[in-house]
């Protein structure tokens, strides 16, 4: 695991208190799992993906969407059904591009308001976001983890824990920014190749110590 130097103190909000470190990865690298380990090291951590599933129930962007994609993407009892939005989007770029912009400021307020609003216990606040990159959050990031780990063990756990086929993983990943392009991009690397108790007790020390040396550069600058 390799942590490089992003934003220097000169650059930082001065209001800032509190590191705020970007989390990325393949699919199925495990960057859930991270992210439950850095909350269990007292970190407040912002689901991107969760706060876009709320955003999904909010009745302006209801109607953004089905102006859009039409009716076909509803479930029976008129919710959205995430599935065939995941199927349309992952078919079209152009489609794809349409809801991205429809959820993004929304998810954006949200995660504002959320982290305005984090406990004052918080170590650092993480940004738990697939798009992280691609819509420029890095910038806004004193860390940016990337969680990697062979393609064949991600594909066998998105298989496995959600269902998906060998064609969907492999649609979904071309659908998203390279991963070399992640990788190089962050600055740091933590590698989720196993599974199991102890592959999970090792992932915790590597995340403990890397959340320590963010904290620890964090107020060195600030000094």
């Amino acid at each position: 695991m390799i942590y490089l130097e992003r934003v220097s103190k000169d650059q930082r909000p001065t209001s800032q208190t509190r590191p705020v470190i970007g989390l990325i990865g393949g699919i199925g690298a495990g960057k859930s799992t991270v992210a439950m380990l850095l909350k269990e090291e007292g970190c407040f951590i912002v689901h991107s993906d969760d706060i876009a599933h709320e955003a999904l129930e909010d009745r302006n962007v209801r109607a953004m969407i089905l102006t859009h994609f039409g009716e076909s993407v509803l479930a029976g009892d008129g919710s959205f059904d995430r599935s065939k939005l995941a199927q349309r989007i992952f078919e079209s770029a152009s489609l794809r591009a349409t809801l991205e912009g429809i959820l993004h400021p929304w998810i954006e307020t949200e995660r504002r308001r959320r982290t305005a609003s984090m406990p004052s216990t918080s170590r650092a606040v993480v940004i738990d976001a697939p798009l992280l990159l691609e819509v420029g959050l890095d910038k806004e990031c004193d860390a940016v983890l990337f969680v990697d780990a062979p393609e064949a063990v991600r594909r066998a756990r998105v298989i496995g824990n959600r269902g998906w086929s060998a064609a969907q993983f492999s649609v979904r990943q071309a659908a998203q920014m390279s991963l070399d392009q992640k990788r190089a991009r962050a600055s740091a690397v933590l590698v989720n190749a196993e599974d199991g108790a102890s592959a999970l007790a090792g992932l915790h020390l590597k995340v403990r110590a890397f959340l320590e040396q963010v904290i620890e550069k964090f107020e060195s600058d600030r000094t």
